[in-house]
């Protein structure tokens, strides 16, 4: 009989679950830099990828990618993937502060949600700029990002996926968090000589130099020595 109820408290409290069950997609930490790692921290590889939200080509790497990506690799622990900011406007910089404004557990699908929609959103940015340009570049830094935030409806993607106005005002406004962003821009730029996006690494050494999910497929099995 104590056996018995000793097996069935092991089954509720998920005890007898092998490991290799872990959906490691779930798993998402922060960097000392401001980066977010999503996956197993022990895993084999590490993709890095530098990444603008206004870059046509990482919104087309994410939606080729997203999907294939976490279901064949990250979720079974054999690969981690790093997001790391490289902003080249007003624009991109409004977009990643919305992304980072969820935490680590809401920017990978805030990022997902952002670049599905980037003809749409940046379209409207487009009309904004043709409309209120002078205004826009004569305000100051915060408001301007608000504004960017609203008008391009960048707040409403924020929204659907579960940010607040107010909290997406407020990481708006964050300090800290422009900081972040501009630092890992630079540090990309000046230091490590990324000039364009997205920029792949792999084990920190040069990744695939297209946005084509195939190219990185292939890239990635090699890295783990798979056929």
């Amino acid at each position: 009989m104590i056996r018995r109820l000793l097996l069935a408290l092991a089954l509720t409290l998920g005890a007898v679950v092998p490991a290799s069950a872990q959906n490691y997609t779930a798993m998402v930490t922060t960097t000392p830099a401001g980066a977010f790692v999503m996956g197993n921290p022990k895993a084999k590889v590490r993709l890095i990828e530098y990444l603008s939200y206004t870059c046509s080509h990482c919104a087309h790497f994410t939606e080729e990618a997203a999907v294939p990506l976490k279901r064949d690799y990250v979720a079974k622990g054999l690969v981690s993937v790093e997001l790391r900011n490289l902003v080249r406007d007003p624009f991109d910089l409004t977009a990643a502060l919305l992304a980072r404004c969820g935490g680590p557990s809401r920017v990978f699908g805030l990022t997902e949600a952002i670049m599905s929609r980037q003809a749409v959103w940046m379209a409207d940015a487009q009309v904004l700029v043709a409309k209120q340009g002078e205004a826009l570049q004569a305000m100051k830094l915060i408001p301007q990002l608000q504004m960017i935030a609203k008008e391009s409806g960048l707040l409403a993607i924020a929204q659907s996926k579960g940010v607040t106005a107010a909290q997406a005002n407020a990481c708006l406004a964050a300090t800290p968090m422009h900081k972040t962003v501009i630092a890992m821009t630079k540090d990309a730029v000046e230091v490590r000589k990324i000039n364009s996006t997205p920029t792949f690494l792999i084990n920190n050494k040069p990744g695939p130099k297209s946005s084509e999910w195939a190219d990185m497929d292939t890239a990635l099995r090699a890295s783990l020595g798979l056929r």
